[in-house]
């Protein structure tokens, strides 16, 4: 969605006579499709330039030469052992390519070429003045697909994202600065027009703002998100951010449902310390969120997991989304049961396919054996690595302040992770959020109090109620800014009774 719209205004503030596309996740899957090529061709389209797609797209791409259409394929996935004939590949990976940095998204790839094109319209290094102010938003676009997408948080995206929280607080488009508001962040921005020390983080769009834009592409309305960010109309936005901010909830309400059929039949069939992979599949479960699910039992089970949905007519192929643990790559596991699928794509820590459901069968068995035979035993028990032990005396709003130095943090650059042992609640433990999914504590060790919070926590209220020793805590330490007050807050991700071994699970 954000790359979409970086090339979109870009080509359109060039005069291009420019359109978007957006298949539908429900109906026609990721990326491009025969149908949608031919569809397109028919209405008059001559050029085709693809975004965070296309790399794969080998047949495909002779549909569009047979039909006229002009090919350009903008991609950042995993190169297959063939390219499609396009009249030009954007990828930051490309066999002897030799760009700098691998590790760009999608958005950031489409913000390369736009910044190309501005270059190439100038006819010199330096853009145009409109040109120089678009890629300036266009910048915030990119960011925000890049930390959306889980790549790495390091080198060039590293810059890149530290560049796009700045963009977006001091200089958001009208349809992201409305959605900002929508989703509680405008105390964070009014804040940051007056204090230097505040500014949107990119939790901020992990949590806050991609999941809005993201539910419109989970429950096939992906256009409308795009419409928000491109927009110039205040009450179109406003009406827009509203929208997203609705079907966000409906996301959410879809999301537990499926979670919990899916963990109750990852219950059934998984048997920790054994199994090195789940693969699960139910006629019911909405595609839009099954790769949602699939990550959040990654990280309970600690091992690979792939959720399909099946077709409830048993007619269309199976939909699957596929997440990964740390050194196993999930792109490499499909492509060893390659044979069992219709198509697959994506990379080592999250990928998509289709299949056939006469063929579940053989895919489970090829695919949790390719795991059991390149995941060792090890690395099927979650472990945290923390950084420093520390008595909460030491979590001060000056200390953060210095933590926060080594911001954006994100995927391969995640925030510190602190413990301090001996720590005792200083009241009952209380669920938080719509269904009680998460975790309010009040922490106490020796007369300093902190309030903790655990996302994905609320299970364990009625086992730390039910304690009355000292705990230890494994946490990361935020600053948490409400109502014009900023204040150090814990999030809490894991503990146990002071003096047992290992975690609470």
């Amino acid at each position: 969605m954000t790359g979409i719209a970086v090339l979109w205004k870009c080509l359109n503030l060039l005069g291009a006579d420019v359109g978007y596309y957006v298949p539908s996740r429900l109906d026609e899957g990721y990326g491009l499709n025969h149908e949608a090529i031919r569809t397109l061709a028919k209405a008059g389209t001559r050029m085709i330039v693809t975004v965070d797609c296309g790399i794969a797209s080998v047949s495909e791409a002779v549909t569009a030469r047979e039909l006229g259409v002009e090919l350009i394929v903008t991609d950042h996935h995993r190169p297959g052992e063939q390219l499609p004939e396009a009249a030009a590949i954007v990828h930051p990976d490309l066999p002897g390519g030799g760009y700098p940095f691998a590790g760009l998204s999608g958005s950031g790839v489409a913000l390369k070429l736009a910044w190309a094109l501005g270059q190439q319209a100038a006819g010199a290094q330096r853009v145009a003045p409109r040109m120089r102010d678009f890629l300036m938003q266009a910048v915030g676009l990119a960011g925000m697909g890049t930390v959306a997408d889980v790549v790495p948080l390091v080198d060039e995206n590293r810059v890149l994202v530290r560049a796009a929280l700045e963009s977006l607080t001091k200089r958001p488009s009208i349809g992201l600065n409305r959605l900002m508001h929508v989703a509680g962040l405008a105390d964070k921005l009014r804040m940051a027009q007056r204090d230097s020390r505040v500014g949107l983080e990119a939790e901020d769009i992990g949590f806050s703002i991609a999941p809005r834009l993201n539910a419109a592409g989970r429950l096939g309305q992906a256009r409308l998100a795009v419409e928000l960010l491109i927009t110039d109309r205040e009450d179109r936005a406003e009406e827009l951010a509203q929208y997203l901010d609705e079907l966000n909830q409906q996301r959410k309400t879809l999301e537990r449902s499926v979670y919990r059929a899916a963990h109750k039949q990852a219950k059934e069939k998984f048997q920790p310390g054994s199994d090195a992979a789940l693969v699960l599949a139910d006629r019911q479960w909405h595609v839009g969120v099954i790769g949602i699910v699939a990550a959040r039992l990654a990280e309970k089970y600690h091992c690979p997991v792939v959720l399909i949905s099946l077709d409830k007519m048993g007619v269309k192929p199976g939909v699957g989304s596929a997440r990964s643990i740390p050194g196993f790559n999930l792109y490499a596991g499909l492509e060893s049961a390659a044979d069992c699928l219709i198509g697959f794509g994506g990379h080592a820590a999250a990928a998509g396919l289709q299949i056939n459901e006469t063929a579940l069968g053989g895919f489970r068995e090829a695919f949790c054996q390719y795991a059991a035979e390149e995941i060792s035993a090890g690395q099927l028990e979650a472990e945290l690595s923390i950084d420093a032990e520390t008595p909460l005396s030491a979590c001060t709003l000056q200390t953060i302040e210095q933590i926060e130095q080594m911001a954006p943090f994100g995927h391969a650059n995640p925030r510190p992770l602190l413990c301090t042992t001996g720590v005792r609640l200083a009241a009952a433990p209380k669920k938080i959020g719509a269904d009680g999914r998460h975790l309010s504590l009040l922490l106490n060790q020796h007369g300093v109090k902190l309030r903790a919070v655990a996302f994905g926590g609320g299970d364990w209220a009625d086992e730390l109620a039910a304690l009355d020793g000292p705990i230890d805590v494994a946490y990361r330490p935020v600053i948490n800014t409400f109502a014009g007050r900023r204040n150090v807050e814990l999030h809490l991700v894991d503990w146990r009774a002071t003096g047992e071994e290992g975690s609470s699970g």
